[in-house]
């Protein structure tokens, strides 16, 4: 499902915490992923988040900001007070813990729905981000992302729990996660959904987030959810057209409206011919450079 949401960067904050929502506000992350799991405890701080989200969100606090509150899992006895109290004009739609495989999130789709239709909402207003935190998940990465074709935009990788539930370790070189990260970009990517990167844990060694940053860009990665906003330049930098992409890109499409103008049906640029997938990633390129040129304007 393509989305129109910029995602290079997702921020996880805890939404228990008044400080850190505030400093959220200021922050330029694409997406604000305002957590009432793995972060909010005790247990009754769950209740504290929703509330805090449901303020800011209600007060226009959050204005022109991408935002998806990550729920609890269905086993939680949280997942429905997180939803049917967060359903509101503002949510752009929902981060979805311990995907395992298409039936979780069919499940989860399909509550959205009952609630929407409860509310008056349109259908398919609220989207959903899976995490994908364990090994079954991997394995289930394509079921899991066509599960809900008209919600499930982007799917998210979740290292920490994945290295526990495979019994693996993490490494300096990012072994233990290569073969999963590129598992669930080629599984994203072949149905048409976006993929997000797993954070980078070591939130201090900007040359570490760095040198996965590149490893990510290369796999296919279109954003990465982080912890800290120091993280945020980098981020945004590698993922990110530079404006060498953005001039090749407008070159590409000129080139190919100026030969189908002229017949020759295919166009030339250096010896090589430009066919359609030269054409589409142009296209891509000068898509995303023109969600960046907007969010600056309105940010």
């Amino acid at each position: 499902m393509k989305t129109d949401f910029l995602m290079r960067s997702l921020m996880f904050v805890p939404a228990h915490n008044e400080r850190l929502m505030n400093s959220a506000v200021k922050s330029n992350a694409d997406v604000l992923l305002l957590d009432i799991e793995d972060s909010v405890l005790p247990k009754e701080n769950k209740q504290v988040a929703r509330d805090m989200i449901f303020k800011y969100v209600t007060n226009g606090i959050f204005k022109n900001r991408i935002i998806f509150p990550r729920v609890n899992d269905r086993e939680s006895g949280e997942l429905l007070k997180d939803v049917h109290q967060l359903t509101i004009d503002g949510i752009a739609g929902f981060m979805y813990p311990k995907s395992q495989k298409g039936e979780d999130v069919y499940f989860f789709g399909k509550l959205l729905e009952t609630i929407e239709h409860e509310k008056n909402i349109p259908i398919g207003t609220f989207k959903i981000i899976p995490l994908i935190e364990t090994a079954g998940a991997v394995m289930n990465i394509q079921e899991i992302c066509i599960a809900c074709p008209n919600r499930v935009i982007a799917v998210a990788f979740g290292c920490e729990d994945f290295v526990t539930d495979l019994g693996g370790q993490h490494d300096k070189e990012g072994k233990s996660l290569f073969t999963a990260r590129n598992m669930i970009a080629m599984g994203a990517r072949a149905t048409g959904v976006v993929p997000i990167d797993t954070v980078h844990i070591n939130v201090h060694d900007l040359e570490d987030l760095e040198r996965n940053l590149i490893i990510s860009k290369k796999l296919g990665y279109e954003g990465m959810m982080i912890l800290n906003p120091k993280e945020l330049a980098l981020c945004h930098k590698y993922y990110s057209p530079s404006e060498e992409q953005v001039e090749w890109a407008e070159e590409i499409l000129e080139l190919a409206v100026e030969a189908q103008k002229e017949g020759k049906g295919v166009a030339i640029k250096g010896n090589k011919f430009i066919g359609p997938p030269m054409v589409k990633m142009a296209k891509d390129i000068l898509a995303k450079n023109e969600l960046i040129r907007m969010k600056n304007i309105s940010f």
